[in-house]
């Protein structure tokens, strides 16, 4: 350990800060999908019309998560930049600045969702069964009621990883999926609630994270950043600018292609029940693939951030390289324990035989060419993000995601009439357009833009 701690002295972390980073990431990142795949095997329990529903909603619910995610992340850049740069006074208040926008805007979209969730639905998929739509409709309006519980903890948890420590977020974490897990067996299988039993619990688990993140935050004067409540209560444009340049870009792309993930879920929703709730499966199982991937990518921001304010692009570009690699390694790993017992993950889902069939399809496409694919895909973009080239890797992705995930995928559909599995193969193609253009813009150098107070690339 000496020995390597000498190799790589005068780097802004070592092997140990990236294991204190990373490894609460994993754990975090694995439970949110282990509990995302507990609520659909209860929920599946309540009939397919029900798991339908909720996979259908999820998809809408991570349109508008990922635009408060994307704010947070904007935040995370900003704070990490600002303890780069040595400027913790900074960083405090960019901090304060992130919960209020946060807050502000979960709202707006909670009060919006929950007035027009019928119109919505009907829009989105309108094909679909009156069961299906019912329970579509009493899961939205549940779940919205959260947002602003989970902004809250997003921006938390943004402000411990900017520091290094993503250890408390984790048990924050483990509060929030104990709380969910516990709430869904007692609502499906005590009170025979439906979706509502899976519902419920999400808002009273979230409203508690939100509760306790903050309260952690607030007293952690001892910190490198933590909150100042008075400033939560003060509006400091500058400071906001910053985070809505990285953010805004970042949310009109994470927005836009969950937008596209839903139109492309409408397009399997019109091949019936089969088709949807095995896509809800295996979405499940390849999330837990990935899972370790996420929290690779969510370690980027913070190390590339803390390299760019500190303005050395010879360690951002190590540093890059370097949990590439991890993601990788991440990525094969779960690959190879998934693709070997699918059929036991995907027995303990009560659906039909056709269903299960038409998932281990699906997840074999997936997790084939994830390992070649996804990191490049997903952890690299992240690493350009905290470079501030954001608008590059917008304009990647909503190209990619409008012309070969969803025009592709509309095509196949119709032309070839292979359902789901046509969709999943147009998915690929995605990755494949997104990984070979977010490769050949970290090898030229031009995504390294360290000046922020510029906000222009």
């Amino acid at each position: 350990m000496e020995q390597d701690n000498k190799k790589y002295a005068g780097k802004l972390f070592s092997n140990t800060d990236l294991k204190l980073l990373i490894v609460p990431l994993i754990i975090e990142q694995f439970l949110a999908i282990a509990v995302g795949m507990s609520d659909t095997v209860m929920v599946s329990f309540a009939g397919e019309a029900a798991v339908s529903g909720v996979s259908l909603v999820d998809m809408v619910n991570n349109v508008l998560i990922s635009l408060l995610a994307a704010l947070a992340t904007g935040g995370a850049v900003v704070i990490s930049q600002f303890i780069g740069a040595r400027k913790n006074d900074d960083a405090c208040r960019a901090a304060a600045q992130l919960e209020i926008m946060t807050f502000s805007v979960s709202v707006i979209i909670s009060i919006i969702v929950i007035i027009f969730a019928h119109p919505l639905i009907s829009i989105l998929f309108g094909n679909i069964d009156n069961e299906v739509f019912e329970a579509s409709k009493q899961y939205l309006t549940i779940t919205a009621i959260s947002f602003p519980m989970l902004a809250i903890y997003n921006s938390g948890a943004a402000i411990y990883r900017s520091i290094g420590d993503s250890k408390t977020s984790m048990k924050v974490s483990i509060l929030m999926n104990i709380i969910n897990v516990v709430g869904n067996s007692v609502g499906i299988f005590v009170l025979h609630m439906g979706v509502a039993g899976v519902a419920i619990p999400s808002v009273i688990s979230r409203g508690v994270a939100a509760i306790a993140i903050t309260i952690l935050a607030s007293r952690n004067k001892n910190a490198i950043v933590y909150l100042k409540i008075e400033e939560v209560f003060r509006l400091r444009m500058d400071y906001m600018r910053r985070i809505l340049y990285i953010g805004i870009p970042s949310g009109i792309e994470n927005s836009l292609f969950q937008v596209g993930r839903v139109a492309v879920v409408s397009i399997i929703s019109n091949f019936g029940r089969v088709e949807i709730a095995a896509n809800a499966i295996a979405n499940n199982l390849d999330g837990l693939g990935v899972n370790m991937g996420n929290a690779i990518s969510i370690a980027m921001i913070t190390v590339i951030g803390r390299c760019v304010g500190a303005g050395n692009y010879k360690e951002a570009k190590y540093y890059v390289k370097k949990l590439m690699f991890i993601g990788y390694v991440v990525i094969i790993i779960p690959t190879i324990f998934i693709l070997g017992f699918q059929n036991v993950f995907i027995s303990i889902y009560n659906v039909s035989d056709a269903t299960k069939e038409l998932t281990a399809v699906l997840v074999w496409i997936h997790m084939g060419m994830a390992v070649f694919l996804w990191p490049l895909s997903f952890i690299l973009p992240n690493a350009l993000r905290a470079g501030n080239d954001v608008k590059f890797t917008m304009t990647v992705s909503l190209f990619s995601m409008a012309v070969f995930r969803f025009a592709t995928s509309l095509f196949i559909a119709n032309v070839f009439h292979i359902g789901a599995i046509g969709v999943w193969c147009a998915m690929i193609i995605d990755w494949v357009f997104r990984s070979s253009n977010f490769a050949y813009r970290f090898i030229s150098g031009k995504w390294w833009h360290k000046d922020l107070k510029k906000g222009e690339t």
